[in-house]
């Protein structure tokens, strides 16, 4: 009898934006019926089919945080499994071009400090840019 093989986890490409903004960061708490719920991110969410992962970055912001930004360098690319899927996430520099951020698809935003980062609950996912921001923050 043979056995079938388990569904293969999904992998979903996932933009995220380090948005910088006098020596603070802001991050976003994940609303608590989303997956993560409760969780803190940097701002952004997963790419659509055909999608580039900046433009992907550009909507996602638009649509959490009502703002507008320009995508910079990409400065760190994490791959991590989690059970429901594995997540390769992009990490570019974000820069504010227009409006001001308010929470619209995130429960809470908040503008912190690199020494601040370690008091949040973030994704394992973001672990890695977490340690490298709290040792040598980009400006």
């Amino acid at each position: 009898m043979a056995l079938d093989a388990p569904d293969p986890v999904p992998t979903v490409d996932v933009a995220a934006a380090l948005i910088e903004q006098d020596g603070r960061y802001l991050i976003a708490r994940r609303r608590d019926d989303a997956v993560l719920g409760g969780f803190w991110e940097f701002p952004g969410g997963k790419r659509r089919t055909g999608e580039s992962l900046q433009a992907c970055l550009v909507r996602e912001v638009r649509e959490e945080l009502g703002v507008e930004i320009a995508v910079g360098e990409l400065c760190e690319r994490v791959v991590h499994a989690y059970p429901h899927a594995t997540v390769a996430l992009h990490v570019f520099q974000g820069i504010l071009v227009g409006g001001v951020p308010r929470a619209i698809g995130c429960a809470e935003i908040r503008w912190v400090a690199a020494s601040e980062l370690g008091d949040h609950r973030f994704p394992p996912a973001n672990g890695p840019v977490i340690r490298r921001l709290m040792q040598q923050p980009i400006a």
